[in-house]
């Protein structure tokens, strides 16, 4: 079932509450119409997440999940006077204040338009004071309406439109951010462990962090995976760490890992300590940087009284995938429902194709294969015509079934009737019989395309006949049948692309060509 989406939002234009209150006739809520299909496919980023898990596991790292909030004030403990230029790449969380509103005579007036039976002006007060105080979450603010004043749930968001405070409020910022670093989180935690475990510490923790690109492109997100180590030792060396570092990428499969100290060394790490972590690309053989780490600077963990040497690493986990999969652009790779046009063989395509129409029974199924016969066997008869298909008990009624031709100086069924649909080079074509082909597409598609297997009067078939059980199970009865004169479109012969195989097409300036002289007439009388 398809949604007339157009309709239904020019009448939530008119009445929007009403248009939401109707939708749900829209939609079915018993009944068994859908199983699950086999579709499953892993996203190669959690794929990669999954395994740098695991491989952190079995080297004898302990897993933390570490915040993703933090206070502006561990940017400053951690960057010292470098923090300003970090904060600009921040994201700062923001909050909405509650709003506080009155009830003026004009709003009781209103409200009163809407429901004329309320007379708890003073509860309503009493809900909104309550919601400004924050004992009523926002989300719960319609729930309490409709439970405590006793109205509809469209009345009680009625209500609530018209009073514009509830429109006109600004964000509010707060000093709480969304990490940039893994770092940022790091610091609190090993502040509070180094007490409570022996050491080593040896944590890791696989998330995401922030920042606040200037713009998205093929390298940039303001979302990325970081899969992140902290280990704090009485003693540890900057070689230590990074033979660490060098096991976990051989585990990733990877070859040699090169590591180059930075010049300029963030300050949160100790100076010529910071370096970026290179791998061979397999097919450009050029090295690639895909992570960053160092030992911390004893400055910044002395302002969280942090006493031992700590070594951090973080891998970008988005670039050791595309690196994996060749994938070019960071975008296709994290959201290729978004960014991938999709790619689909002939195959695939053809399996997209389907009769629209079907009939539900077993009783049906046979009369389609009848119609089909009975058209075929007298395809050649000279026109005007009738055959009869089938004369007997069909669910219980008793029913007659002719195929025909009214036209004078034609045949039972048209030159297109028989003309079966083939996917060649992502092009959906209607192709006639060996005999018929004319164009030179319709004969490399018979010889070389994918044949879905459906000729045009398969399809109409169906159609007729669902039609035909659908009058039935309505308790009807009289004349009912189809006609299919020239077909322009998929449709006109009850053939369905599916959404996904059209959208390919079309982006790809290929064509769907399902036409021509078709001319079939199938009716039926229905009798008690």
């Amino acid at each position: 079932m398809r949604v007339d989406t157009k309709k239904l939002l020019k009448a939530a234009k008119e009445d929007c509450e009403k248009t939401w209150a109707e939708s749900a006739k829209l939609l079915k809520v018993k009944g068994k119409y859908f199983t699950l299909t086999d579709k499953r496919k892993a996203h190669p980023l959690f794929d990669l997440i999954i395994k740098t898990r695991n491989i952190f596991l079995e080297m004898g790292f302990e897993e933390v999940i570490t915040p993703l909030i933090t206070e502006e004030c561990h940017v400053y403990l951690q960057y010292g006077p470098e923090a300003p230029l970090i904060l600009d790449r921040i994201f700062y969380l923001a909050g909405l204040p509650r709003a506080d509103i009155g009830i003026s005579k004009e709003k009781i007036s209103e409200i009163k338009k809407i429901m004329p039976n309320l007379n708890e002006i003073k509860q309503l007060q009493h809900i909104f004071r309550r919601y400004k105080r924050g004992e009523i979450e926002s989300d719960d603010l319609t729930e309490v309406m409709v439970k405590e004043l006793k109205v509809k749930e469209e009345q009680a968001t009625q209500i609530i439109s018209l009073f514009p405070e509830f429109k006109r409020l600004t964000p509010v910022p707060t000093k709480l951010t969304l990490r940039s670093h893994t770092t940022s989180s790091w610091f609190p935690i090993l502040k509070e462990m180094q007490f409570k475990e022996p050491l080593p510490l040896q944590l890791f923790s696989i998330g995401p962090k922030f920042r606040r690109e200037q713009k998205l492109d093929v390298t940039h997100l303001y979302e990325s995976w970081t899969a992140s180590m902290a280990i704090m030792a009485e003693e540890m060396s900057l070689e230590d760490g990074q033979k660490i570092v060098e096991e976990i990428f051989k585990k990733l499969d990877f070859g040699k890992v090169e590591f180059r100290i930075k010049r300029a060394t963030s300050k949160y790490y100790a100076p010529k300590t910071e370096f970026e972590a290179f791998v061979r690309h397999p097919k450009t053989e050029e090295f690639i940087e895909v992570g960053d780490g160092g030992l911390y600077n004893p400055l910044s963990l002395a302002r969280y009284k942090i006493l031992y040497p700590v070594f951090n690493f973080g891998a970008g986990l988005e670039r050791i995938a595309m690196i994996k999969t060749g994938v070019e652009d960071i975008r296709k790779l994290v959201y290729p429902h978004l960014y991938v046009k999709n790619e689909y063989t002939d195959k695939q395509l053809a399996e997209m194709v389907e009769v629209d129409q079907t009939p539900s029974t077993r009783e049906g199924e046979k009369l389609v294969k009848a119609i089909i016969q009975t058209a075929i066997k007298n395809a050649d008869q000279a026109s005007p015509c009738r055959f009869l298909v089938y004369k007997g008990e069909f669910l219980g009624h008793n029913i007659e079934v002719y195929v025909y031709e009214p036209d004078v100086g034609a045949k039972l069924i048209g030159p297109a009737a028989l003309n079966t649909i083939y996917v060649y080079d992502g092009n959906i074509l209607g192709v006639p019989e060996e005999e018929m082909l004319k164009t030179e597409i319709a004969r490399e598609a018979r010889e070389k395309g994918v044949s879905t297997g459906i000729c045009y009067l398969d399809a109409i078939a169906a159609q007729a006949v669902a039609t035909i059980e659908e009058k039935i199970k309505a308790g009807e009865t009289g004349e009912v049948g189809i006609r299919v004169k020239i077909a322009k479109l998929p449709s006109d012969v009850n053939i369905r692309v599916q959404d996904a195989g059209v959208s390919s097409i079309t982006s790809k300036n290929k064509r769907i060509i399902v036409k021509g002289p078709v001319f079939v007439g199938i009716k039926a009388k229905i009798m008690k």
